[in-house]
């Protein structure tokens, strides 16, 4: 037993010994490094001079400057077009009055009981009376019609609806207006709606487009 217990003691020292040696080694290790650090040359942060910081807090005070000239800017192109074309929304449904006085006397119009009748007469006459009252008062708002009738399209101001065959004008000419359009100041409104002439096409050139329709449509099949 005592032999047993003397082996076991003998084995705890030998490992605390090895324990001890090579915690020794690392802080051995750590000082060499340690020292090896501080001899090496550390960088020196160059400190910038007076003339230095001077032209930095020029470039930044330009910059500052600078961005507040755009705000400025910015802010005086916002308050414009506010000032401008505040009134947009309203007056663009305002022009629904313009569309319903135009569609009222359509109505009229062609109601069998009323042609030709002093009281249609007066009623139409009324109408037209009120729709230039509206477009003066428009006019006066820098919102003005669209003068499409017999002019070239043009998309920037026009809506082309339907082709309408007529020799007499070039192609492309406006000869039907569906709906009036407006400009506010520079800015379109709303576009006009109109019709716009085309090449009439006789009967043998169209007999023609349809036989060569009938044989895409063969081929197809």
């Amino acid at each position: 037993m005592e032999k047993e217990e003397n082996q076991k003691s003998s084995s705890i020292e030998q490992n605390q010994d090895t324990v001890k040696e090579s915690v020794e080694t690392d802080q051995s290790l750590n000082l060499e490094n340690k020292q090896e650090e501080d001899k090496a040359p550390k960088e020196e942060i160059k400190e910038p001079t007076p003339e230095e910081k001077i032209v930095e807090l020029e470039d930044k005070v330009a910059r500052t400057f600078a961005e507040m000239e755009n705000q400025r800017r910015r802010f005086e192109k916002e308050k414009e077009d506010a000032f401008e074309y505040g009134g947009y929304s309203f007056a663009k449904e305002a022009l629904n009055l313009i569309d319903n006085l135009d569609r009222s006397k359509q109505v009229l119009e062609s109601d069998d009981k009323l042609k030709e009748t002093d009281a249609l007469n007066k009623i139409l006459d009324h109408l037209d009376i009120i729709k230039k009252d509206l477009i003066s008062i428009f006019e006066k708002n820098n919102i003005k019609p669209i003068d499409s009738l017999n002019k070239k399209l043009d998309p920037n101001f026009h809506q082309a609806m339907i082709e309408i065959e007529d020799d007499t004008k070039e192609p492309g000419t406006i000869i039907q207006e569906i709906q009036k359009g407006f400009t506010i100041k520079d800015r379109l409104l709303r576009p006009s709606l109109v019709g716009v002439s085309k090449k009439v096409i006789k009967k043998e050139e169209k007999t023609s487009e349809n036989e060569e329709n009938n044989d895409e449509n063969k081929e197809d099949k």
